[in-house]
């Protein structure tokens, strides 16, 4: 990791950190893993959200250290950004964000577009919270449990509990060592992964009697209105991972959530099996994200979206 990054870090003595918008168990625990480990050291630290924290991840330590930007907000040493790829990954914050004196960017999606004074972008890492975690050992932080239980979120999130394609033999190594600060790994992923709601169990039932096949069972894409999530009492939230439900069918090589946010804002969730890049998909959109993984954001009606990204998609599909 780059010196003067390192430097900058350790020299400041306040800072704020930037998770993305609609922030996910990486950018979360890797978010407050940092804050935990800085404030420690006798720093000023808060972790600026743009949504409240999910449910899912509440039960982290350091939750307390999450808060928002207010108009009259202090402006600190050293602002972070992590797992953000780009500044429209910043939402409202992005205007804070530069009011800093010196600013970072961590991060592993290989869009990313290196919009911080020191970037530290590696898109072969599994997770960001497996960067912070190499940043920790660089500045020989000693990780205790709580920060292990962020970090470890982090990564196992990310990987899908160490079952996609980006986990590596130095993400094993990474949970390796938060494994042997005493973590309970088997209360971290039934908490990770094994706890829902019944609303959301709804909301799981309503997208697959949704879902829709093209492309001789090789697209599938499930579209979500605002009345579908009135109609369930679910929130934004209770979306995460229903994309997964379409890249779970044999045969399926690209899987779409597409969620509307609003009558002329839809959110993208894309997923690919082996072949087709959907940060490409993303990128047309000016989203980004992995060559497996990936998302953007559509203004305009939910059907339109619809309607361009299944031909794009075809495109893809049909060049191999």
């Amino acid at each position: 990791m780059d010196k003067e990054l390192v430097k900058a870090v350790e020299g400041a003595e306040s800072v704020a950190i930037f998770p993305h918008i609609s922030a996910d168990g990486d950018a979360i625990g890797s978010s407050l893993a940092l804050a935990l480990a800085l404030k420690k050291t006798g720093k000023k630290v808060i972790v600026y959200m743009e949504e409240n924290i999910p449910d899912t991840f509440k039960f982290l330590p350091g939750i307390e250290l999450a808060g928002f930007i207010s108009e009259d907000q202090e402006v600190m040493d050293l602002n972070i950004a992590l797992d953000t790829g780009d500044t429209g990954r910043l939402g409202t914050r992005a205007d804070h964000f530069f009011k800093a004196p010196v600013t970072i960017n961590i991060d592993h999606h290989i869009t990313n577009t290196e919009f911080a004074q020191y970037n530290h972008v590696e898109a072969l890492s599994a997770s960001t919270g497996e960067l912070v975690f190499l940043l920790l050992n660089e500045m020989k932080y000693e990780i205790d449990t709580d920060m292990a239980k962020c970090l470890y979120t982090a990564i196992a999130t990310d990987t899908g509990g160490f079952k996609y394609g980006n986990t590596t033999a130095e993400t094993h190594r990474a949970a390796a060592e938060l494994l042997s600060t005493g973590i309970d790994v088997a209360e971290l992923s039934q908490k990770i992964f094994d706890n829902t709601t019944f609303i959301k169990l709804k909301l799981t039932q309503k997208a697959i009697e949704l879902l829709e096949l093209y492309e001789n069972d090789s697209l599938s894409v499930i579209a979500i209105t605002q009345d579908i999530l009135q109609s369930t009492g679910a929130r934004d939230e209770d979306c995460e991972g229903l994309v997964n439900i379409g890249r779970s069918i044999i045969g399926v090589e690209v899987s779409v959530l597409i969620k509307e946010k609003s009558s002329n804002e839809i959110r993208v969730n894309l997923r690919s099996k082996t072949y087709v890049d959907v940060s490409e998909i993303a990128a047309l959109f000016g989203g980004g994200g992995h060559k497996r993984a990936a998302g953007c954001t559509i203004k305009g009606s939910i059907s339109d979206a619809k309607e361009q990204l299944i031909s794009i998609i075809k495109d893809k599909l049909n060049r191999r």
